[in-house]
């Protein structure tokens, strides 16, 4: 098992797909590819990488990218920890939390890129849109987290991993966050392999 990844480990969506594979406790290789100089697009990569993106998970003879899309395929087909609650409700509302993760906040991920919470970075304040785009996700977020609880839902999963690191864009930048949303993503920051994911050696 191999799964593909930006060389750089900035990728949020890596991290995610990284962190869904180390909690079923798979055993798999990294392989990095060079986004900056375009590999993901190579001939060689686009026989298993069917849209040519990252991460790209390679099982046997099977590929598939885009990190839910691997997250729910590790699911269905590993046995181990659970990725998703088990109630079919809660784990409808963890797939459209991460599917809105993935497709909103454009200007907040322009104004806080992964760089800041990798490599420390320093950027600008946010812009307009940026500062609109955070208060939709502390919003969302405090909605969600109004239980209190230490996850989202009940025990954890993996849209406690996408939710926390769209929140540490902010929170690691010194950004106003209010006090519970810190300590819920400082708490999701500290799974081990998150953990390992944040503690790789990066080129600068």
């Amino acid at each position: 098992m191999k799964l593909f990844v930006d060389s750089k480990l900035v990728s949020p969506y890596a991290a995610s797909a990284f962190v869904a594979l180390k909690a079923k406790e798979l055993v798999f290789e990294l392989d990095v590819l060079d986004l900056c100089a375009s590999e993901q697009t190579n001939a060689k990569y686009s026989e298993f990488s069917i849209t040519g993106r990252v991460p790209c998970l390679m099982d046997k003879d099977f590929s598939l990218s885009e990190s839910s899309a691997i997250a729910e395929y590790l699911e269905e087909y590993y046995p181990g920890t659970n990725l998703y609650p088990k109630d079919i409700f809660l784990r409808a509302r963890a797939r459209q939390i991460q599917a809105w993760l993935r497709s909103d906040l454009m200007a907040l991920r322009r104004d806080r890129p992964t760089e800041v919470m990798f490599c420390n970075s320093v950027k600008k304040p946010l812009t307009p849109e940026g500062e609109t785009a955070a208060q939709k996700l502390i919003h969302v977020a405090s909605t969600l987290l109004i239980h209190g609880g230490a996850n989202l839902f009940g025990a954890w999963s993996i849209a406690d991993v996408d939710l926390s690191v769209m929140l540490n864009r902010l929170i690691l930048h010194s950004d106003s966050v209010p006090e519970n949303l810190i300590a819920y993503a400082k708490n999701q920051w500290q799974q081990p392999a998150l953990q390992e994911w944040v503690n790789f050696g990066r080129p600068n």
